[in-house]
């Protein structure tokens, strides 16, 4: 879901009584889906956010094998 849909959809929540009191007591875990909403986007489109090398696959760490060398 786009931001500019998100906007739409908690704008129209607001215009009602029920919603602005709920809002208003979930204010912050609003912002946190919100917030978590648009990193997972971005997850999903293959971007990291704040790196320049976001082109090219990441590739997962190796794991310690336990042996000190």
């Amino acid at each position: 879901m786009p931001l500019p849909k998100l906007a739409t959809l908690i704008g129209g929540l607001l215009l009602s009584k029920g919603g602005r009191r709920m809002a208003g007591r979930h204010a912050g875990k609003l912002a946190l889906a919100t917030l978590a909403l648009q990193l997972w986007e971005q997850r999903q489109a293959g971007k990291r956010p704040g790196t320049p090398s976001a082109d090219r696959p990441v590739h997962p760490r190796r794991r310690w094998s336990g042996r000190n060398v």
